[in-house]
């Protein structure tokens, strides 16, 4: 072939190869733009393209249900069930409960009040919620619970221990009823026990009723036999072996009522009360009255006013959260006379005789300044007296406290001015007056000195003056003297 017919060849192919290039290239391009399907490629697959098309529902979770009933709620909060296995123990208090189920459901009635509130208070410290069982074990979810060892309200507080913690005691106010202050000071009591014994609190639930020193003298008892020191193995009082397991069966019994033939009546898993801030003096009767509230029931939230008169206690009341705002709108517009009720002198000094009461001098409010030596002289009393009046084991006096000052000397109104004297006697056998009659009463089987006065409607305190060698365990034929008026 001649060179000039290879050029011309050569030539060709290489338009023809120009054109095809051309093609392939305009088809890419058109490819690359257009928005139709594209076939799938077998090439490795984008995955970050991939990760940006992630369905919606893998990033959401869907958020917890809110239980409507405090129950629910305390039984998702349980701690103390794990590895219990059966135990003899706590089966036998199951069976009591199981046999008795009107027990709890009346706790869980009189509770329905308080229980909100004490729960939310455990989840804040992240304690274990069968705490909130403990009341019912303690005092049946009675803020007015009395026990023989002087133990007092939900939480059944010793008067040392009430004070301890905070808990003020005096005649008009007692803080171991106090809804708030009370549990507050039980779950500090119950957060040291827990730390005292390193995080147990089984251990600690024991100290508790039984006291720290009784815990841990068993623990060093057990120590030096080479014992387990778990308080299941620990030599404890009666009583104390069968309160933990008691709160541990009941805790079992609220997981499942229906299994042990107990009916809990649904309590609102919201609060029952609010805090509604006072700056004077008020009857509870009248604010029960101004707020349309039930008296009973608002009693029954401030049950630490021990006259139903917000005297001595904090500068606040606890009232059902759908009557707070009202109330607090009544207050602003309502003269401070309004809310103090007229009313004999005989509910707001407790523990005086109604023969004494008729002689009542006056109250004293302590100031800035004041001791008992320049409140005694200012009066023409006797230090001791005051503290024996106003049942004060030191000296320490706080501003605002409020004084009982009774007269050791009998003048009737007319010599004083027309104003009502007190004549307490104060002889050996504090008399309520000179008419009172004597009576002799024999000791019967299952008698106290509580007891004894409850049934002659007298104050334990005038009993045991008048009965000064009768002790604290009274014995079945025992003679003790009573005085009662005419």
């Amino acid at each position: 072939m001649s060179s000039s017919i290879r050029k011309s060849v050569n030539s060709d192919a290489l338009t023809r190869l120009a054109q095809a290039i051309a093609v392939a290239v305009s088809a890419t391009l058109a490819g690359c733009s257009s928005h139709a399907p594209q076939p799938e490629a077998t090439h490795t697959p984008n995955m970050a393209a991939r990760a940006k098309q992630k369905p919606i529902w893998l990033s959401e979770k869907p958020s917890p249900q809110v239980p409507q009933d405090i129950w629910e709620r305390m039984r998702g909060g349980f701690q103390l069930q794990e590895g219990l296995g059966v135990n003899p123990r706590i089966e036998q208090q199951r069976l009591w409960f199981a046999s008795n189920p009107s027990f709890l459901e009346n706790a869980g009635e009189r509770g329905s009040l308080y229980i909100h509130y004490i729960v939310e208070r455990l989840e804040e410290r992240n304690m274990p919620l069968e705490l909130a069982l403990l009341p019912v074990i303690e005092s049946a979810y009675n803020p007015m619970a009395y026990s023989r060892a002087d133990a007092v309200g939900l939480w059944q507080f010793i008067p040392s221990t009430g004070r301890y913690y905070n808990l003020r005691q005096t005649r008009f106010y007692d803080g171991r009823r106090d809804i708030t202050a009370s549990t507050t000071a039980a779950m500090d009591y119950l957060t040291r026990l827990h730390d005292m014994f390193n995080g147990d609190w089984l251990l600690a639930l024991a100290a508790y009723n039984a006291g720290e020193g009784t815990v841990s003298r068993a623990i060093e008892r057990n120590e030096k036999l080479g014992l387990p020191t778990d308080y299941w193995n620990l030599p404890l009082p009666a009583e104390t072996q069968a309160y933990v397991p008691k709160l541990l069966a009941l805790s079992q019994v609220v997981m499942a009522p229906e299994a042990y033939g107990v009916n809990l009546n649904p309590i609102a898993n919201e609060p029952y009360f609010q805090v509604v801030e006072i700056n004077q003096r008020m009857d509870l009767s009248k604010v029960a009255a101004v707020a349309n509230i039930d008296e009973d029931e608002l009693f029954q939230l401030n049950p630490a006013f021990k006259q139903r008169t917000t005297i001595d206690g904090p500068q606040h009341l606890l009232v059902p959260t759908s009557k707070a705002q009202l109330l607090t709108a009544s207050l602003q517009t309502m003269r401070p006379e309004e809310l103090i009720s007229p009313r004999s002198l005989k509910p707001v000094f407790e523990g005086v005789d109604s023969r004494e009461v008729a002689q009542l001098k006056r109250a004293y409010r302590v100031k800035r300044g004041d001791n008992l030596g320049s409140i005694a002289k200012a009066n023409k009393v006797e230090v001791k007296d005051l503290q024996r009046w106003n049942k004060l084991t030191g000296k320490n006096l706080k501003v605002g406290q409020t004084l009982v000052m009774q007269d050791t000397t009998k003048r009737s109104p007319a010599r004083s001015g027309g104003r009502v004297n007190t004549v307490i006697a104060a002889n050996s056998k504090s008399k309520a007056s000179d008419d009172s009659k004597q009576t002799q009463y024999k000791v019967k089987r299952g008698d106290t000195l509580y007891v004894v006065a409850k049934r002659f409607n007298v104050e334990m305190q005038h009993l045991k003056r008048w009965n000064p060698g009768a002790g604290k365990a009274l014995k079945p034929g025992q003679m003790l003297t009573v005085y009662q008026p005419h």
